[in-house]
């Protein structure tokens, strides 16, 4: 599973923002940087069918060599995480798990909690399915945003800054597992940064955006 970026320009009525090509293999993250108003994050919106007036995409976006350009948001399988987890609060940490997980998948309720604590077992989070997220601090968040990510079963994640709010001292850790993650799952992802740590810890190509 690889996501092709070609020949994609996105512009604002008639300025072009951006013009990007780009392949990113399974397992791996492309990271874009520049300053804000450089069309970071208007990129990955393009990704997500998430982009709308006065902005406008030309080009190809293929997952897995098969064009999205024209598929609706929801169908394209796309998972994202931003600088806030975005947490349900009023759902404990496995109730937020499992509102990512496909219907199809794990139907039977037992067999949807069995996966849900293996997957917290991996992030050292077991036995706090059950606990409120508001409870847990802003690394165990973080971990619990990626787990509803990859519950989605998506073929591609979008990572728009998602450790810049975390202190130093816990964001190499979350930046390392959360690539370790991607690359175990065979997720081809998207990284916007401001942080150049952020980039080479990603191990990938880097894309620098001019000023608009």
């Amino acid at each position: 599973m690889a996501l092709s970026l070609e020949k994609l320009v996105i512009s604002r009525a008639d300025n072009v923002l951006l013009n990007v090509n780009a392949c990113v293999e399974k397992g791996q993250v492309l990271t874009v940087m520049g300053p804000s108003g450089a069309g970071k994050s208007t990129l990955l919106q393009a990704i997500a069918g998430q982009l709308y007036e006065p902005f406008s995409v030309s080009g190809i976006i293929k997952i897995d060599n098969n064009v999205i350009n024209r598929k609706p948001a929801h169908l394209r399988k796309v998972g994202m995480m931003f600088q806030d987890a975005l947490l349900f609060e009023h759902m404990t940490v496995a109730e937020n798990i499992a509102f990512a997980m496909p219907k199809t998948s794990h139907s039977n309720p037992h067999a949807r909690m069995e996966a849900i604590n293996t997957m917290l077992s991996a992030v050292e989070l077991e036995s706090m399915g059950q606990r409120g997220v508001n409870t847990l601090s802003g690394g165990q968040q973080s971990r619990v945003s990626l787990l509803r990510t990859l519950a989605s079963a998506p073929d591609v994640v979008l990572l728009d800054e998602p450790f810049s709010k975390l202190d130093l001292a816990l964001r190499g850790q979350i930046r390392s597992w959360t690539f370790e993650q991607l690359k175990a799952h065979n997720i081809p992802a998207v990284l916007v940064t401001h942080d150049k740590e952020d980039a080479i810890a990603a191990g990938g190509q880097i894309i620098e955006l001019s000023p608009c």
